[in-house]
């Protein structure tokens, strides 16, 4: 068999030529099978249809999938037959190699070894090689008529197929090679892409083929696909594959976790064992498509669990809340058990929170996670949170523990046991230790936000009295609701305290603003005034002394101020003298009903040099209560409603008689009640009643 550099014809005049090219992408194969099919129609070679179209899609098919690079195409065809070359770009050494007419079994297995699809160009072309191109490689193949023109000869050495073959045919005697029909037929089946699961059927179309041509009795295709359910039938023809008989298995070509098998009961052929792994090579190129889908898939999954798992540790700032939640995100998705352990301040692991898919295994999980020892779930925990690296448990609670670490800060451990049915493989190894990052600072913003507002309370709870003075004749009773983030400090606060001349001053403020400089300007006010109090200045010199105050501080804050200087009148009455700088006008409720604002407005503190703060004398009958508020009642808010002025004067009318405690509850009740929201200002409401009588 002479080795030849590149293809030969015998055309002439009546030579028909075609040069393509092509890009490197699905619809090459198409293309070049179009070309090919015009050329063979200019030429009148139909009787070559069927083989020139099927080793020209192999040929374009395999350029695309492994150079790369654009294609050439060039066909040629005269009386005596067709010559298709496929050249390519892609650089590196290619072994130049020339088929001759037929090959015998061996050479046969030796070229499915070196490439599936070269079998068929073998088993179809009259010839076919290889050969070096300056820019890159060339396939060609050559299929010569079966019924070449009387005064043209056969090309030399060429075979007559016989009938029913195409043009390679097989060698007298092998009626059992496989027709092109048949090739053709197994090179065209596809899955169907608008199934939901195609896979099944595709692998079905494909075995059945590969058995008929093989004549195999039986054969199946397993498929292993990592999901703990172990190797699941895919596909099933005729009977099951006999157990004490020689079958022929070839491997699928997966990836992990993917794994699976092709099992053929068929007698020993030449074309057995390369048909068999054509069709496995097929096949396996799909079942990587499916592998890469449906790990595509999973990882939108877990990026969708993170986002979840993410805004629902973000909703909580309440420590124990939020250890407990991570324990419900993890299980059963991760594992079939979760512990949370904390760090003290002693470095002593505690456990927060735990989770068991099997409710009734709780009280086994907390035993083994009591356990202590060298060897116990406890000395692993110890030796995650101390070396900060992921660690295995081991038995009898399978699994790993996560450190826990925000902001460089170790505050325990995620422990996880593994999935019921199999092992965490690398995704789910890293979602976990991104559920534990995510869980850490979910954790760490909890206690941040606990600090805060415990010295937030601290600090208001300074700000306030803790009890208001029990003064013969006189009811005081206050009610205060902090905003909705009780992390802040607000500015509203009251005061009550005795004044030199035996009478109390009522003070009700609001400073501007919230948080930790609102809180000092209203610590500020609240002691200047006390002092000046004590030292028996008169309100407006008061009011005037701490506006002075707040102007030289600078701070650009104001605070608006209720003063009432509240002492015994004739027959019962309750003297008050009312001073309002910049504040709201409180609500006098009378005994006998009847509701009305008093006073007269001045102005704020801390924003003018000067200021105006008119006195208002009034005087208390007994029963009667005046109430102070500040605008975090009148400002409440449902929508865009306000709750007013006038909404409160109308809900403290009906409150006529009542004691000075039952007063301020129910205007607290009835501003809160006013909207569904958190309020989004302090509430401070004080009540002043004649208790006489």
């Amino acid at each position: 068999m002479a080795a030849e550099a590149g293809p030969t014809t015998t055309g002439g005049p009546d030579e028909h030529v075609r040069r393509v090219r092509l890009p490197a992408d699905r619809r090459t194969p198409a293309a070049a099978r179009a070309v090919v099919r015009s050329v063979l129609a200019e030429a009148h070679l139909d009787q070559l249809l069927n083989e020139a179209l099927l080793l020209t899609t192999e040929l374009s098919t395999n350029a695309v999938e492994h150079a790369g690079t654009e294609l050439d195409i060039e066909v040629v065809a005269d009386r005596t037959g067709l010559t298709v070359m496929v050249s390519d770009f892609a650089s590196g050494p290619v072994d130049e190699l020339t088929v001759g007419v037929r090959n015998d079994a061996a050479e046969i297995t030796e070229v499915a070894e070196r490439g599936r699809g070269l079998l068929l160009v073998d088993h179809f072309a009259s010839r076919w090689g290889t050969t070096y191109l300056p820019s890159g490689k060339g396939v060609w193949f050559r299929l010569d008529r079966p019924d070449p023109p009387g005064d043209e000869p056969a090309t030399p050495g060429a075979e007559v197929s016989a009938p029913g073959n195409g043009g390679g045919g097989s060698a007298a005697g092998e009626s059992s090679a496989p027709s092109a029909g048949a090739m053709s037929a197994l090179m065209q089946t596809t899955p169907d892409p608008y199934a939901e699961d195609p896979l099944p059927d595709f692998a079905t179309s494909l075995l059945t083929r590969v058995a008929e041509m093989v004549g195999a009795t039986g054969g199946v295709v397993r498929l292993d696909r990592g999901d703990g359910q172990g190797p699941q039938v895919l596909a099933r023809y005729g009977r099951q594959p006999r157990a004490d008989h020689e079958l022929l298995r070839v491997p699928l070509t997966v990836h992990r976790p993917y794994a699976g098998e092709l099992e053929l009961d068929a007698a020993p052929s030449a074309y057995a064992r390369p048909l068999a792994a054509l069709m496995a090579e097929r096949l396996s190129l799909h079942l990587e498509n499916d592998r890469l889908r449906r790990a595509d898939v999973r990882r939108q999954a877990w990026l969708t669990f993170l986002a979840e798992a993410s805004e629902l540790l973000a909703q909580s700032l309440d420590v124990e809340l939020t250890m407990a939640l991570i324990p419900q995100l993890v299980v059963p998705r991760l594992g079939q058990w979760c512990a949370v352990h904390t760090t003290d301040e002693w470095g002593r692991l505690r456990l927060a929170a735990a989770s068991h898919a099997d409710e009734s295994m709780l009280p086994q999980l907390h035993a083994v996670l009591r356990e202590t020892g060298p060897d116990s779930i406890q000395a692993r925990l110890r030796e995650a949170s101390r070396n900060g690296t992921q660690t295995p448990l081991g038995t009898p609670m399978e699994g790993f523990a996560v450190p826990l670490i925000a902001r460089g800060q170790r505050l325990g451990t995620l422990a996880v046991g593994r999935p019921q049915r199999h092992r965490h493989d690398p995704d789910e190894v890293a979602v976990l230790e991104d559920v534990a990052r995510r869980a850490a600072l979910a954790i760490e913003n909890a206690r941040i936000h606990a600090e805060r507002r415990r010295v937030a309370q601290t600090l208001q709870q300074s700000l306030l009295p803790p009890v208001l003075p029990v003064v013969e004749g006189i009811g005081f009773a206050a009610e205060y609701v902090p905003t909705g983030d009780d992390a802040d400090v607000g500015g509203d606060f009251y005061d009550v305290l005795p004044l030199p001349d035996g009478r109390w001053l009522v003070v009700v403020g609001d400073v501007s603003g919230k948080g930790v400089q609102a809180a000092a300007v209203t610590g500020l006010v609240r002691d200047v005034i006390r002092v000046l109090v004590g030292d028996g200045k008169p309100l407006p010199e008061v009011l005037s002394r701490l506006n002075e105050t707040l102007v030289e501080r600078g701070s650009g804050r104001y605070c608006t101020l209720a003063l009432a200087a509240v002492g015994p009148g004739e027959r019962d009455q309750l003297d008050v003298s009312l001073h309002l700088a910049g504040h709201d006008r409180p609500v006098l409720v009378g005994a006998g009903g009847g509701a009305t604002f008093v006073g007269t407005g001045g102005t704020a503190l801390g924003l003018l040099d000067s200021i105006a703060s008119p006195t208002a004398e009034l005087s208390l009958d007994p029963g009667d209560a005046l109430i102070f508020y500040t605008d975090g009642v009148t400002e409440r808010r449902r929508g865009r409603e306000l709750f007013g002025t006038d909404r409160l004067r109308d809900a403290a009318t009906p409150l006529a008689g009542y004691s000075a405690d039952v007063v301020a509850a129910r205007l607290r009740a009835t501003a809160i009640g006013f909207s569904g929201e958190a309020p989004r200002d302090d509430i401070a409401i004080l009540v002043l009643r004649n208790d006489a009588g």
